[in-house]
C-alpha cells in the first residue's frame, strides 16, 4: 500500500507528475512510493533510473504539463482522489496495482459504501436492458452502490436505475469527456447525484486500450460483478476476468443459447459463476463466494512486485537480464535464479528496465521482454 500523500498542492503536483511520466504505470508507481517515500524524490530519481536501463534521453512529465491538467481540473470542480487518502475508495485500493489516484466529480461518500458492479452488452436487447434497470434498481434498494462503464445499453441502463440509491461511473477517457455523446443526460445527472471517477488525464477522448484499463476499475470498485448479455471475447467478459483475479465474486443473467450476446454469460455460469434471477441472488451469491477460473486468459496489467531497498546493481545485471528474456513471461524470482544474482538487485534492474521500455510486467507478478 502507498504511504498516506502530503495534502499540500506542491504534492498533489509532484503525484500527478510521476504518475504521468513515461513508463510509469500504478505498479512502477508503487515500487518507486515504497523506495523514495515521496513523489518529488521518485521524479528526480527518474531519469538516472531510466539512464541505468538503457535509456538516455528519458524526460520526466513536464511541470508546465501537470500544472494544465491541474489547472483544468479546478477549473471544472473535479477533485483529485489520491491513494492512500480517506477518499480513495477503499476495495479500488486492495487490488493490485490501483491507479495512483482518480479525478472525481460528484458524491465522493459514495466510493465509502459497498458497491456490485452492473455490465453488459451495448448493443443490449430490450429484455437485457429491463433486466438490467430491474437488478440495478433492486441491489441498490438493497443498501448497494451500483458502479458500471458508463457504455451504452446496460451500463447506461444500470446507472439510471440506480442514481437515486447511488451509482459510481467509471470513464474511460477524461472524467470531464462525455462518452458515448448520447449519454449527455446521464452525466449531468450523475455530476448532480452519483459519482464519476476517472485515472485518465482531463480531456483525454478514450481509445481502445483505455476501455481494459476503465474495466479493471469498475471491478476493484465492487464487491463482485453481474453480467447481463455478454458476447463471447467481450468487454463485459473482461471485466468479469478482472473481478476473479481481484477475488470478487463473478455472477451472470443466463439468456438463450440461440442468441449470441448471451453466449459469455452462458459460459460464466456453465464454469461455476453464480447464476442470477434477481436481486435475491446476487446478494446470496456474495454471502457465499465461489471459486471459478474461466478458460480464456485475458491480456494482463501490471502486478505489483513487493518493492525493497537495495544496494546499486551489478552495471552489467540489466543487459543480461534483458537477453535472458523473451516475449514469454517469466517469474522474476526464477529469473533472478538463473542469473545466479540476489532478487533484491534484479528488482532494482527490472525498475530501471522497465522505466527504459525494454521489459513489461505480465499478471502474476510475471515479467517479458517487448518486443
Amino acid at each position: 500500500m502507498t504511504a498516506a500523500p502530503h495534502d499540500t498542492d506542491a504534492d498533489r503536483l509532484a503525484w500527478l507528475r510521476l504518475t504521468r511520466s513515461r513508463n510509469v504505470g500504478p505498479a512502477t508507481f508503487a515500487r518507486l512510493m515504497a523506495r523514495y517515500a515521496s513523489a518529488a524524490k521518485a521524479l528526480e530519481a527518474l531519469p538516472d533510473l531510466a539512464a541505468r536501463g538503457g535509456e538516455a534521453r528519458y524526460q520526466i512529465c513536464s511541470e508546465r504539463q501537470a500544472a494544465e491538467e491541474m489547472e483544468r481540473a479546478a477549473r471544472s470542480g473535479a477533485r483529485m482522489l489520491r491513494l492512500g487518502e480517506p477518499a480513495y475508495p477503499a476495495e479500488l485500493a486492495a487490488i493490485d496495482d490501483p491507479p495512483p489516484f482518480l479525478w472525481a466529480f460528484g458524491d465522493v461518500s459514495l466510493d465509502a459504501r459497498d458497491a456490485v458492479a452492473v455490465i453488459g452488452a451495448r448493443n443490449a436487447s430490450s429484455l437485457g436492458l429491463r433486466i438490467a434497470r430491474t437488478l440495478a434498481a433492486d441491489i441498490g434498494a438493497a443498501g448497494y452502490v451500483i458502479a458500471s462503464g458508463f457504455a451504452r445499453g446496460v451500463d447506461a441502463a444500470a446507472h439510471e436505475a440506480s442514481v437515486e440509491t447511488g451509482t459510481v461511473a467509471v470513464m474511460a477517457g477524461g472524467v470531464d469527456h462525455i462518452y458515448p455523446k448520447e449519454n449527455q443526460a446521464l452525466y449531468a445527472r450523475l455530476r448532480e447525484q452519483g459519482l464519476i471517477l476517472s485515472e485518465a488525464p482531463m480531456g483525454l477522448q478514450p481509445q481502445g486500450r483505455h476501455f481494459p484499463r476503465r474495466n479493471r476499475i469498475v471491478s476493484g470498485l465492487s464487491k463482485g460483478v453481474v453480467l447481463v448479455e455478454a458476447a463471447s471475447r467481450s468487454g463485459t467478459l473482461i471485466t468479469a476476468r478482472f473481478a476473479l483475479e481481484q477475488g470478487r465474486e463473478a455472477m451472470a443473467v443466463p439468456g438463450s443459447p440461440l442468441d449470441p450476446r448471451a453466449a459469455g454469460c452462458n459460459d460464466l455460469i456453465r464454469q461455476g459463476g453464480a447464476l442470477i434471477r434477481s436481486a435475491d441472488d446476487v446478494i446470496e451469491a456474495l454471502a457465499a463466494p465461489r471459486t471459478i477460473s474461466l478458460h480464456e486468459s485475458v491480456e494482463p496489467f501490471d502486478r505489483r512486485e513487493e518493492a525493497r531497498e537495495a544496494a546499486d546493481p551489478p552495471t552489467d545485471l540489466a543487459a543480461r537480464a534483458v537477453d535472458m528474456l523473451g516475449p514469454s513471461p517469466v517469474e522474476a524470482d526464477g529469473l533472478a535464479r538463473d542469473l545466479g544474482v540476489d532478487p533484491a538487485h534484479l528488482s532494482a534492474a527490472l525498475l530501471e528496465m522497465e522505466l527504459a521500455g525494454l521489459i513489461e510486467r505480465r499478471s502474476g507478478g510475471l515479467i517479458a521482454r517487448v518486443s
